[in-house]
């Protein structure tokens, strides 16, 4: 099957199974697919030495990032075959600082989804579970 011919959900699935080449960013920002479900999504995703600011802290990029990746993940569960999407508006709020070298887990929900805009949210949380950063995306749909 020819990727313009595989719903968004297929597309995921296939990538996590090895079928279809990760995005690019997951190897920049180290990021793995746990669970992709209609509406959903879970990663792992890892903060090392390449991801730190000057002051030797996670840069807020990471979490930005990670989150961008789940929220858009999310809308793209819910699209039909050659449908695409694009994030226009992120909003993040940073809660602690992320820890380096330990998993963390990035989740992505659908709040809505029209035909021209998928609204979603995610968090970054730590493996003990404490919150670390949430965002809200709105996605354009692309046909």
């Amino acid at each position: 099957m020819k990727i313009e011919d595989m719903t968004g959900l297929e597309v995921l699935q296939a990538m996590a199974l090895g079928e279809l080449p990760r995005a690019s960013i997951t190897i920049t920002i180290p990021m793995t697919f746990v669970k992709i479900e209609a509406g959903s999504v879970l990663f792992h995703a890892f903060a090392d030495d390449s991801h730190l600011n000057p002051m030797g802290g996670v840069h807020g990029g990471f979490a930005a990032t990670v989150l961008d990746s789940v929220t858009g993940c999310a809308v793209h569960t819910m699209l039909n075959a050659g449908v695409g999407y694009g994030t226009i508006d992120l909003n993040i709020k940073m809660i602690r600082p992320v820890p380096k070298n330990e998993k963390l887990i990035a989740e992505g929900k659908v709040i809505n989804l029209s035909k021209s805009l998928g609204i979603s949210e995610g968090t970054l949380k730590s493996l003990n579970g404490k919150l670390l950063a949430t965002a809200t995306a709105t996605c354009m749909i692309i046909k």
